[in-house]
């Protein structure tokens, strides 16, 4: 990406062993998140570009020699940052704020959106598969590397149980996503607010129990008149009128998780919100520590969350799903290098 709407398909050195602890991985899925969208509405002209894509799952081609629980031919999915899954914050489960981690795409490391990446801290980052490399599931496993993994840190974190009244705010796949962890962890009751009908049927389709298209005060008005207030909030959109339906929404006591990067510095949270009780969670997900758990439901059939990619891109093509993504004529773009 070289600057807002400016996403090009280039030729780059093929990744190399760099350090001991790599591995270099032959994609065969990839795809483009709702948050590489940001980036494509605002980003600023430079001249180097910067590679793009953080999901994806594919084939070891080559391992350090460091590396011991891995080797040429694992068929293995990659969490959306790496992590070397011993210091501290990994233990804790915060992998995404691992002390030695990073992201693709900086400090050297390869996009997920190529041929091939370079993945840092294999052992502690990839997770092997136990399926072919042509399986029917590999759309629902590549979900792992990011949505359904944040979906499901946003149910976890908000404390969704069974009986629960959610509302999620967002039908993109993250939303969506996190309709099925709502509906995985119990929740009696579960509102989608979206506007999109094909997006919203597909959440009805996941667990929703109830859509609410409104917006703003409307909204909140509408959540409230269903459910008399919900107990849990996932937030998935990432701007302050979402937040602002959470609060108004939240019952006394109730829980909010953000999983949507804000696109805000500023929000409530003075006496008002005080005095009410509520708990304001969630943030960038761990997913390399909740990978292990949803993959036993995606083997099993137990969750579908592949069903959220709508239409499939040719690498060479990979502009074309960034604009299509970014006019809402599709859901979320599987890449097929």
């Amino acid at each position: 990406m070289y600057g807002a709407g400016d996403v090009r398909v280039e030729n780059r050195p093929d990744p190399k062993i760099a350090r001991p602890t790599d591995a270099v991985v032959r994609t065969l899925a990839a795809c483009v998140c709702g948050s590489d969208l940001w980036p494509y509405a605002s980003m600023p002209v430079i001249d180097t570009g910067r590679p793009m894509g953080h999901e994806f799952l594919g084939v070891v081609e080559e391992t350090g020699a460091d590396v011991t629980g891995l080797k040429a031919g694992d068929l293995v999915v990659a969490p959306f940052t790496y992590s070397d899954n011993t210091c501290d914050y990994c233990a804790k489960g915060l992998h995404f704020s691992c002390r030695d981690g990073g992201r693709y795409g900086f400090d050297g490391v390869d996009g997920g959106q190529g041929e091939a990446v370079r993945v840092p801290h294999a052992d502690g980052t990839l997770v092997k598969l136990p399926v072919a490399a042509d399986s029917a599931l590999l759309p629902s496993l590549l979900a792992l590397s990011d949505v359904m993994a944040t979906g499901h840190h946003g149910a976890v974190t908000a404390g969704v149980g069974t009986g629960d009244t959610v509302l999620v705010l967002g039908d993109g796949a993250v939303g969506l996503c996190a309709v099925i962890a709502a509906e995985r962890l119990g929740a009696e009751r579960i509102v989608l607010a979206g506007r999109h009908e094909a997006r919203t049927g597909l959440g009805r389709e996941f667990g929703a129990t109830d859509v609410v298209a409104e917006r703003g005060e409307e909204g909140i008005a509408r959540i409230r008149e269903l459910t008399g207030g919900v107990d849990k909030v996932i937030e998935a959109v990432g701007t302050r009128q979402a937040l602002d339906t959470a609060l108004g929404a939240v019952l006394d006591g109730g829980t909010i998780s953000r999983l949507g990067v804000p696109q805000y510095e500023q929000g409530p949270i003075g006496p008002a919100q005080f005095l009410r009780n509520l708990t304001l969670t969630g943030g960038a997900c761990p997913a390399r520590a909740y990978i292990p758990e949803l993959l036993a439901d995606v083997l099993d059939g137990t969750i579908t969350p592949g069903r959220v990619f709508d239409r499939a891109f040719p690498l060479d093509q990979t502009p074309d799903a960034y604009r299509a993504m970014a006019d809402r004529q599709v859901l979320k773009a599987l890449i097929r290098p």
